[in-house]
């Protein structure tokens, strides 16, 4: 069928959409674990009865079972050589159910990976995803597409420009929401609906993670701000949890009701998400039948782009550690790990004496090696309000979602901190909870990205903010990583999302850093190296074998080995001298030194600075 056929069908009348087909895949025991996709070429019958149960019910348009039938997603299951099999079945399985009546929706959902800039994959290599899994279900045979449950407006925004450059079948685009009807990144209806429209979607909408009330709460502010035709595609009501298993409680009465309410309203088409079934759609087409789309007798007010270019602070003037970087003079800071409890006075004393000593910052690690200690948000502001010594907190994505971490750093720079540290984050694997679930929304690239954002004034969905932050960004930083290559891409991708200063692993090995830093001699951002005192042989053997990062060179551990059969503090002496040997060694090629305080030990800091005073350092 021709573009403009579904197009002026939907002008004519209501369109109803089909259901969930998960939901009905799962009660017909096809269970989570497997490749719902993959089911198009294992049991293409199955999938034609649902497509068939749908079509008896009363659904216009059936979508196909293709919402995963992506590279990244197969490729889990290792599927991605069946790609265009799986896409072209899934068209075909619903085209010959649909015949000429009804028509065939392309199902496509988000990629399962993050894009830039809150990810590694490139929008071309989105886009390019996208394209295939487009051409494959074309050529099975759909009328239009349906981008489903996205949550991120650049990766929909690559999907359509996929499509737009493969053909040009009509394109419907849905975002998901919350509660309050903003995009799970932040993105208020009014604003991802405005995008949807000026990136060419012919019909745009929400669908999924909410039931009817929240979505009638967006439809109504989304016809206030589009012309085109809106689509509405609710939950079965919001999931509870019974006996472990998620269970959708709204009825078929429930959504028929405000399947009437969505049309009364200015819906054009409507249709079920996740917990709908045929007999839901069933109860749904009488109220199609009966209603036609109210005259909008309201003028629609479609808002233009008023972004205003925000400057971001001069890096000098973000904090006194930034603008010592800024003026190529050398910083010192000290790590000192959070308490294992409520109390900090040890470490507000500790801290005292790392100011007294001239030392520039503090370093806090966030739950480093994924033990529980003290929250590093909360043990900066302390330090910075009780010592008046700045802090580098060390910010991990390891524990918070997207939203999270938007909300932790407008709390930070509404506290006045301003140097952060930003890490991927150990897994929970490693520390005293291995149980514990980790989020990974984002890596340290995607974070850096996000608070760069806020740096000019804007949120992850572009919104702009009441006020810019003014953050000092660093990131992380392996000399002695296993993939040289990758960490040096990795190292530029940080920069190009806003780094402007980068710490590196512990250097034991002072020609180790020496060696790699060439390799990123074109990126001009300051260079801090991280630097460990060994107190014991012990104590190198750990960071060797289970520090993920860290490596001790073979003849530094012999020194270590005799060092310890003197004693311990012969061994203590020495891991601290080698740690002033990496200072001398390492001086006119870095800004800067990080030095750790093993066991929160800050004197053993202090003695590994002293190294300092040869070269006419700060320290006093």
């Amino acid at each position: 069928m021709k573009r403009r056929n579904f197009l002026d069908e939907v002008s004519k009348r209501v369109i109803l959409c089909d259901g969930a087909i998960g939901t009905v895949l799962y009660s017909r025991g096809v269970y989570i674990n497997q490749c719902f996709d993959n089911i198009n070429l294992t049991d293409p019958k199955l999938v034609k009865e649902i497509h068939s149960a749908y079509a008896n019910a009363g659904a216009d348009v059936l979508q196909t079972n293709s919402f995963g039938a992506n590279r990244f997603k197969l490729v889990k299951h290792g599927l991605v050589e069946s790609l265009e099999a799986i896409n072209y079945q899934a068209a075909k399985l619903a085209r010959d159910i649909a015949g000429e009546q009804l028509y065939v929706a392309g199902s496509i959902g988000p990629l399962g990976v993050r894009i830039e800039p809150w990810g590694k994959t490139s929008r071309e290599e989105a886009r390019e995803a996208f394209k295939e899994q487009a051409q494959a279900l074309m050529s099975g045979g759909a009328d239009l597409f349906i981008l489903e449950t996205f949550s991120d407006l650049s990766e929909i925004e690559q999907a359509i420009a996929a499509i737009r450059e493969c053909c040009d079948l009509p394109i419907i685009a849905e975002m998901t929401i919350d509660e309050s009807g903003t995009s799970l990144y932040g993105a208020s209806t009014e604003t991802f609906t405005f995008r949807l429209d000026q990136w060419d979607a012919d019909i745009i909408g929400v669908n999924c993670s909410v039931g009817p009330p929240a979505m009638m709460d967006a439809l109504e502010k989304m016809v206030h701000v589009t012309k085109k035709p809106i689509i509405i595609q609710p939950n079965a009501g919001a999931p509870r949890t019974v006996e472990e298993r998620n269970m959708y409680m709204a009825s078929p009465e429930f959504m028929s009701e405000y399947a009437m309410r969505f049309i009364k309203s200015g819906a054009r088409l409507v249709g079920g998400c996740c917990g709908t079934t045929p007999d839901y759609i069933k109860a749904m087409e009488k109220s199609v039948r009966m209603q036609s789309p109210r005259q909008h007798n309201f003028v629609i007010s479609i808002p233009e782009p008023h972004e205003i270019e925000i400057e971001p602070t001069p890096r000098k003037e973000k904090s006194r550690f930034a603008a010592k970087l800024v003026a190529g003079e050398m910083v010192t800071s000290v790590e000192i790990v959070p308490p294992r409890g409520s109390d900090p006075s040890k470490t507000i004393e500790a801290t005292r004496k790392l100011k007294e000593f001239g030392v520039d910052a503090i370093n806090v690690p966030d739950g480093p090696r994924a033990m529980c200690r003290m929250g590093a948000q909360h043990l900066s502001i302390i330090i910075e309000q009780q010592v008046g010594i700045e802090t580098v907190l060390h910010y991990c994505c390891r524990d918070r979602n997207l939203l999270g971490m938007q909300s932790d750093v407008m709390g930070l720079a509404a506290v006045g901190l301003r140097n952060l540290l930003i890490i991927t984050g150990d897994p929970p694997k490693m520390g005293d909870y291995p149980d514990a679930t980790a989020v990974f929304d984002v890596d340290a690239i995607g974070l850096t990205n996000m608070v760069n954002h806020m740096n000019h004034g804007l949120d992850l969905s572009g919104t702009q903010l009441d006020a810019p932050s003014s953050f000092h960004i660093g990131v992380g930083l392996n000399p002695g990583a296993v993939d040289i290559e990758h960490e040096v891409r990795r190292f530029e991708w940080k920069v190009d999302a806003g780094a402007e200063f980068a710490i590196t692993q512990p250097v034991f090995d002072p020609e180790i850093l020496l060696k790699f830093l060439p390799r990123i001699s074109h990126i001009k951002i300051p260079i801090i190296a991280g630097i460990w005192p060994l107190v014991s042989l012990r104590n190198a053997e750990f960071m060797n074998n289970e520090v993920p990062g860290a490596s001790v060179p073979e003849h530094y551990m012999q020194r270590m080995r005799q060092a310890q059969e003197r004693s311990k503090e012969a061994a203590r002496e020495e891991g601290i001298k080698i740690a002033q040997e990496a200072i001398e060694k390492s001086f006119e090629h870095v800004q800067g030194f990080q030095v750790s305080a093993p066991f929160g030990r800050v004197e053993y800091s202090m003695q590994v600075l002293s190294a300092l005073k040869k070269f006419g350092g700060t320290i006093e």
